[in-house]
């Protein structure tokens, strides 16, 4: 279902591609009618806002919301899982997925980025796509709660991505905070102190998450 690609492509970092193909999307959406009325006339609004803006604009906006705040971060297993080792065999166990239906994607991109996934879901039937997305369902969900409670138009996408999952994995809590996180902010390099605590608080050092 080509709804899927075009829901990754306007989830992705935006592009001078993406703008150009925007007539193409619009048309996609209203041949395939997979969303009802409002959400396809939600996102129409949000295409018309992405091709009168400026690119950079866009860009810009696209980094602050998805690669500088944790709580809203389109790597779906970064909620499910966040640092822990399960989240490690997941990728691996996705990535495989990808393989076995002929999708061969890129090292440097990681097989839980949301674009990526909804890609994913536009090659494999839809009964079974619609399924595969019902186990995210609760990510998509939450995420597209907190960017409302942001007055972001981006929660218009994500609530088209949920409204098209058959099936809800079981409720749990999201592994990031439902709150703003800059992630530069989150990761500033500590003030240097000569106390004991100095040399074990070093170790706390991490990376923020790669973005495809």
């Amino acid at each position: 279902m080509q709804t899927f690609k075009v829901l990754a492509a306007l989830l992705d970092y935006p592009s001078a591609a993406t703008i150009a193909a925007l007539p193409e999307m619009r048309a996609v959406l209203a041949g395939e009618a997979a969303l009802d009325g409002p959400a396809i006339d939600r996102l129409l609004l949000f295409i018309g806002r992405l091709e009168q803006g400026d690119l950079l604009d866009h860009q810009a906006a696209w980094v602050d919301l998805f690669d500088r705040t944790r709580s809203l971060s389109l790597h779906l297993f970064e909620h499910v899982h966040g640092d822990s080792r399960d989240r490690g065999q997941a990728m691996v166990d996705l990535g495989a997925l990808y393989a076995a239906r002929g999708l061969i994607i890129d090292r440097s991109e990681l097989p839980d980025y949301l674009p990526l996934f909804l890609e994913f879901l536009s090659l494999v039937p839809e009964d079974e796509a619609k399924a595969l997305l019902g186990e995210a369902a609760h990510v998509v969900e939450a995420l597209a709660e907190r960017l409302a409670a942001r007055g972001s138009d981006y929660a218009a996408l994500l609530t088209a991505v949920a409204d098209l999952a058959e099936g809800t994995a079981p409720a749990q809590p999201l592994s990031t905070p439902d709150a703003d996180e800059d992630m530069d902010a989150a990761w500033e390099e500590a003030a240097v102190r000569f106390d004991a605590g100095a040399a074990l608080a070093a170790c706390t050092a991490g990376r923020p998450a790669a973005r495809r």
